[in-house]
């Protein structure tokens, strides 16, 4: 169970974010993160800072330790992983005011949520990165007729200078074969399925105390953890 929060609240925040599209769903986690911004500003962060927030807020509620399972690009091996939030946190930094950057004059911001939403369903890699570019385009680079293709690498290079914790990769190793590759780490989507296990157990929990005593869903979740698992033992036996 998540501390701090009631489970009625967790049952609330997954209820409200089932449905949602993966980056409104980052987003809501990032409202329960960071109840000390709105949600208009919190579209407008850089991807680093919410993915900062994002850790912070899993931290509070699972502690440090994360272990993750990936797929071996290769020969498909399952890899398990166990990451540490503290030396993920120590890796990158807090990006707040050194936003924006420039190249041959034309000047960019480094990705938000609302810049990702623009371009979440493109297909095609390439068409993306260039469509994310141009969101990000301050300049009216049309005007001055110059083409942004030639800048994505150079741009690439300063958004991860500028905001490392935009996009938090993974070296990986496998162990059957030997083949080495990266993997970025969704915090979002990381965090969510932790909360989304919570709340289907929780659920589950209250099905099966409903059906034996006939109990309303507000008594059950108005029992303690101890008391709650007391008479799911009790039900099972």
């Amino acid at each position: 169970m998540l501390p701090h929060y009631s489970p009625a609240q967790l049952l609330a925040l997954w209820e409200q974010g089932v449905r949602r599209h993966p980056i409104d769903r980052a987003l809501l986690l990032g409202i329960w993160a960071r109840p000390d911004l709105s949600p208009a500003r919190l579209s407008d962060l850089p991807l680093g800072t919410l993915n900062r927030a994002l850790l912070h807020f899993r931290e509070s509620c699972f502690g440090s330790h994360i272990s993750a399972c990936v797929d071996c690009e290769y020969c498909g091996t399952r890899l398990e992983l166990v990451l540490d939030t503290g030396q993920l946190l120590a890796d990158t930094h807090d990006n707040d005011t050194l936003t924006e950057f420039e190249i041959s004059g034309l000047r960019f911001h480094v990705p938000c949520s609302r810049d990702l939403a623009v371009i979440a369903m493109e297909q095609d890699i390439s068409a993306a990165a260039l469509k994310l570019l141009q969101q990000c385009c301050l300049s009216d680079s049309a005007e001055t007729g110059m083409d942004l293709t030639s800048m994505l690498t150079e741009a690439e290079g300063a958004m991860e200078t500028l905001d490392p914790a935009a996009d938090i990769s993974l070296s990986l190793a496998c162990e059957d074969c030997g083949h080495r590759s990266s993997a970025s780490l969704d915090i979002g989507a990381l965090l969510w399925s932790e909360i989304d296990v919570h709340a289907r157990t929780l659920l589950f929990e209250v099905h099966r105390l409903a059906r034996a005593y006939g109990w309303t869903e507000p008594e059950i979740l108005a029992l303690s953890p101890q008391r709650r698992a007391a008479y799911l033992d009790m039900v099972d036996a």
